[in-house]
Order: structure tokens, then sequence, then C-alpha cells
């Protein structure tokens, strides 16, 4: 809390507004954007592996913030003032940092990736924003922050290593999507423990839950997306921007839509992340791979 005080001591208007708009780069529709851009319309490969580093790091964050429940630094310290516009974006326990995993899990990805030592340099520099941001903004703690950071680039190296690079796990698409889906499935089961027996509230069980869903699909999604729906990326650059638009409106249309339809209880919530993760790693490819088959077909024809 002292260093929170301390940069609580030097903000300005300007500084806070700067700093919020660097820790939406972290945020969920950003990141997902991103991987739906890749996986749709550029590297599907890379995708996979965002994809497993972003979900996976984002299973073992969230199953650290309901084990150790540490409240949010306003809560810890009643005199402590975040910064008003940052606090409801800060759902969830403190520890560790869920906005610090996904922007490690994106940049971190790829950093490794890029082979130019400056777009390795930018990774790394917006990473550092965006858990500094969270600290200035008065959202998280350094521990936070730090140990989020350590979690989500461990599982970026292993993804990167083990499913990018060295491709251990290459033919072998069920082991993996049999692993995340236990992990899904047993971080949904202790999840719903802790709530059962009022260890935990609604709220937080919710983001948990949330988490399984998507994880689940995109296990699920792995594994039936590579083994029946072979899909390319369009040849021309209007053909991929044309493909992103109508997918990510439809997905943004599904994640915002379903919530009316189907409610916001536990098990709703599972369903909703679920169909929209399904959505973007396999019904959405099914669509453009059958017209893609249906084209060759006329042309052979």
């Amino acid at each position: 809390m002292e260093f929170l005080n301390f940069l609580a001591r030097y903000r300005t208007p300007a500084a806070d507004a700067v700093f919020q708009g660097i820790t939406l780069l972290a945020q969920e529709t950003f990141v997902v954007a991103v991987i739906c851009w890749l996986f749709w319309c550029s590297q599907k490969k890379l995708a996979y592996c965002l994809g497993f580093s972003y979900f996976t790091s984002g299973l073992l964050v969230q199953g650290l913030k309901i084990t150790f429940r540490v409240p949010r630094p306003w809560i810890l310290d009643p005199s402590f003032q975040p910064v008003a516009s940052a606090v409801p974006g800060a759902t969830g326990y403190s520890f560790p940092s869920g906005h610090t995993q996904s922007i490690t899990a994106l940049l971190g990805t790829l950093g490794f990736y890029f082979k130019k030592n400056y777009q390795k340099l930018v990774c790394a520099l917006f990473i550092f924003l965006v858990g500094f941001s969270r600290m200035y903004l008065g959202c998280h703690t350094p521990q936070d922050v730090l140990v989020s950071f350590g979690v989500s680039i461990l599982c970026v190296s292993l993804c990167w290593h083990f499913l990018y690079k060295k491709e251990i796990f290459h033919k072998r698409n069920s082991l993996v999507s049999v692993f995340m889906a236990v992990v899904c499935l047993g971080l949904l089961a202790y999840t719903l423990t802790l709530y059962k027996h009022s260890i935990i509230e609604f709220h937080y069980a919710q983001d948990c839950v949330k988490a399984c869903g998507a994880g689940a699909a995109f296990a699920a999604g792995y594994y039936i997306t590579e083994k029946w729906i072979p899909f390319h990326a369009p040849d021309s650059v209007s053909g991929r921007i044309r493909r992103f638009l109508i997918g990510i409106f439809i997905t943004l249309l599904l994640q915002t839509g379903l919530k009316p339809l189907i409610g916001e209880s536990l098990p709703a919530s599972f369903i909703r992340y679920f169909i929209v993760v399904f959505w973007v790693i396999t019904v959405y490819p099914f669509l453009f791979y059958r017209k893609e088959k249906q084209h060759s077909q006329q042309s052979d024809s």
C-alpha cells in the first residue's frame, strides 16, 4: 500500500486519462479481437498459441483469486482513494491482476513471435505500462501485478515452446483439448464448491465460471476445428477485412445479446461464454469453410 499511496500523490487529471487509456489494451474485447483477426484472417497457428496462453493463464489467475480472496486496495485500506473512473472495471478479487494476465498473454506471445528487437521491446514496454497503470489507478498492488506476470509469462513460454515452436503435440490435438477441458472442469467444480459453502460471493464465482465456459469452448473447438474444418484465410485484404468485421460483429452481438435472453445465473454465464468462444473457433470457421468448399466444387465442374 505504501507504493500505491506514493503514486497517488503524483496523480494528475491528464495522467489519469492516459493510464486509463493504457489499461484498456488489456480489456477482454481487445484481446479477443486480436485473436479473432489472427485466427480467421492471418496466422491460425499463432492464434491457437495465443488462445491457449490466454485461456490457461486466465484460468490459473482466476483460481488464485478465489483461493487467496485478497480484497481490492481501497477495501484493505479505507483511507486509500483509487482513480474513480477505474473502479467499475475492477471486478473480482485483487490478487493476482487480471489485466496484467491478459496483456502478458497477448503481448508476451507476440513478443516471442516477432523477430526484430524493437518489436519485442515495444511488447515488453506495453506489458510494463499496463501493469504500472493498474497500480497508478489504485486497482492493484505490486504483488498482484508481479505474481500475475510471473504466472502468465510461464504459460506463454510453455505454450510457445511446446505448441508453437517444437510442435510436440502436433497431431495429438485430443491430448491438448482433454487437458484443458479437465482444467476447466476442475476449476468449475472448485468454484461451485466455494460458492455453495458461501466462501465466495456470486460475482466472484461468476468471473470464474465465465472463464471456465470460455476455456471449455476453446478446448472443444480446437479439437473439432483442427480435425474437420481445414479452412484458409482469404487471399485478398478486402476479403480478410470483410470476414473479420462480419465475425466480430456477430461475436459482440452474441456476447451482449445472450445476457438478457438467458440471464446471468452461473449456468447461464457458463453457457454464454461457451457459445461465444465456440462461435469464434468452430461455428464461424465452419461457415466460411463450407463456402470455400462449395466454391471449389463449382470451379471444378
